[in-house]
């Protein structure tokens, strides 16, 4: 059995509707379009800002933000913070820490920001924080390591 080499997913610009302008990973029938979109862009700061609008379907029956959604826009949210560093690699979490210190609720602009501690050759290190309304929702950081092409088998 072979495997083919993957690409990073291609990024998408947004033409129109709340975010346009931002940019997307085309992430078509994977598990990050069924939980997204998520989207991404440099802030006037000039580091990357990442966002959604939250919807139902990002909720848990207490009607606030499921905490898996949550984790998975911080993990989403440790490669836009990093994709220049990525250099076009790809790339695997190998490790997420987080907190969970509020909620959001439908309706509500979830934004997440962050920052790389360090790089080196294979090892991209990031930390940030999630927030929404002026509301600290989630501290997270994370590595991630950087992978070439798959190998054939």
């Amino acid at each position: 059995m072979t495997q083919e080499a993957k690409a990073p997913p291609a990024i998408v610009t947004v033409e129109d509707g709340e975010f346009k302008g931002w940019r997307r990973f085309d992430t078509r029938e994977t598990f990050d379009s069924l939980i997204g979109p998520f989207y991404f862009r440099k802030g006037e700061d000039g580091r990357v800002v990442c966002a959604f609008r939250a919807e139902q379907k990002h909720m848990n029956a207490g009607g606030r933000m499921h905490g898996g959604c949550l984790m998975t826009f911080a993990d989403i949210g440790l490669f836009m913070i990093a994709y220049e560093e990525m250099e076009g690699s790809r790339g695997v979490t190998v490790q997420l820490d987080s907190t969970f210190l509020d909620a959001a609720r439908v309706g509500d602009l979830v934004e997440a920001r962050g920052e790389i501690t360090r790089a080196g050759g294979s090892l991209v290190f990031v930390r940030g924080q999630i927030e929404s309304e002026g509301r600290l929702l989630f501290t997270f950081s994370g590595t991630i390591k950087k992978m070439g092409p798959r190998r054939q088998a």
